[in-house]
């Protein structure tokens, strides 16, 4: 690699530390992240030690051994789990430690395995990490979730290129989309943040009752339950330290009302669920269930995802992303939600988060359903907006109040 890639690649892991986490010196740091990706894990570690990180350590995955379990391990064993994993983060958490993930596999790694196993892999997955999903739901602790370039990737996204040039533009990409291409980077997220937090803000005052979102193949209504908190860019944890927990990030999220979704609505990109594609999809919802699934490809396993348990069945998250978003306008596919996401407005079937309402973080989850927040296993997010998306906002009274048209916000703040 050249000098100069070397060098944006130390900034990148400064800005995954300044901007995303928010790192405070006395700190411990957790990093998941594939094998693959040691050169940034690395610049990442050192920059932490020099920023008072008093502890760093280091979970590694490899897509390979993920994919040989699948090949050769025993059919009945996939219902178990390494439980040190799960209780090593959920105590990360509980002390406070910063948590990053690098997220970054083939996106095709389990294509030609079975997807019953997969969905049993997966909620015994989900099932195991519950009490770490908790403090994140509850925005207990500070995280982050990023991206690195790895060549079963960048052959996905760039498959007409040399392997070279696949893993260049892919870094090129993630780059340019992470706003490494400014001249100062971090004073660009601070402007971009601050933007994303105004519009966050006039949303909470509407405090809409619904949301009406139309798209060719999609006539969607969300019901939004009292005290909705929109949130985008920073999230505030309960330790007092503000934090980016996505880079890239375009959107505003909160949670629907679990019982008042009713339409269809129609996938604009495909979904990447743990080395696995769901292409071409819709959803039809009655009193906020899922009550009919099709798909071009993946079918199957979009079912048994929406059946992981009741709430897989119903949203946990709306999010407004601009179409001229910078995801968006490098006209790429990436294959990966993190991106993918921030390219388009979404929806998330399963958890909602307790941020995303007023006092959320301390109710029970008996309590947070009562009052309209969705509980489950899972949280998986699900494309659905284009240039051709209208959402408007509707008021206590029904009265309509267009938020995007063409995909484009409509108000300014």
């Amino acid at each position: 690699m050249s000098n100069d890639f070397e060098s944006t690649l130390a900034k990148y892991a400064g800005l995954a530390l300044k901007v995303g986490l928010n790192f405070q010196p006395g700190q411990r740091l957790f990093i998941r992240a594939p094998i693959q990706t040691a050169p940034l894990v690395r610049l990442v570690t050192a920059h932490a030690y020099k920023m008072g990180a008093r502890l760093v350590s280091v979970l590694w995955g490899d897509d390979q051994l993920a994919l040989i379990r699948f090949q050769h391990a025993p059919r009945d064993s996939f219902e178990e789990f390494p439980g040190w994993v799960a209780k090593g983060l959920a105590e990360c958490a509980e002390r406070g430690d910063a948590i990053l993930t690098i997220l970054a596999n083939d996106p095709d790694l389990l294509r030609d395995q079975d997807p019953e196993l997969i969905t049993i892999a997966n909620k015994t997955a989900a099932r195991h990490m519950e009490p770490f999903s908790g403090y994140i739901s509850r925005s207990a602790v500070t995280w982050l979730v990023l991206s690195a370039a790895i060549p079963e990737w960048a052959g996905k996204v760039f498959p007409n290129l040399s392997r070279d040039a696949q893993q260049a533009g892919l870094w090129n990409a993630i780059f340019a989309t992470c706003r490494m291409d400014q001249p100062d980077p971090i004073a660009a997220w601070e402007t971009h943040v601050k933007h994303l937090v105004a519009r966050g803000g006039y949303l909470n005052r509407k405090q809409y009752a619904a949301l009406q979102l139309t798209a060719p193949g999609t006539d969607l209504t969300i019901g939004l339950p009292k005290g909705h908190l929109w949130q985008g860019g920073r999230t505030l944890a309960a330790n007092g330290i503000d934090f980016t927990p996505n880079l890239p990030t375009e959107e505003i999220f909160t949670l629907p009302h679990r019982a008042r979704t009713e339409g269809v609505v129609h996938s604009s990109k495909p979904l990447n669920y743990n080395g696995a594609l769901i292409e071409n999809f819709s959803l039809t919802f009655e009193n906020g269930h899922v009550v009919q699934v099709t798909a071009e490809k993946g079918e199957t396993l979009l079912r048994k995802l929406i059946e992981t348990d009741d709430g897989a069945g119903r949203l946990g998250e709306i999010a407004l992303v601009p179409y001229s978003s910078p995801v968006s306008r490098s006209g790429l596919l990436f294959y990966n939600t993190l991106f993918d996401e921030n390219a388009a407005s979404h929806i998330a079937v399963g958890r909602a988060f307790k941020f995303s309402l007023q006092g959320g973080e301390k109710m029970s989850n008996e309590e947070f359903a009562k009052v309209g927040g969705n509980i489950s296993l899972v949280h998986v997010d699900l494309m659905i907006g284009s240039d051709k998306m209208d959402v408007d906002g509707i008021t206590e009274a029904s009265a309509r109040e267009p938020l995007m048209r063409g995909g484009e916000w409509v108000f300014e703040v």
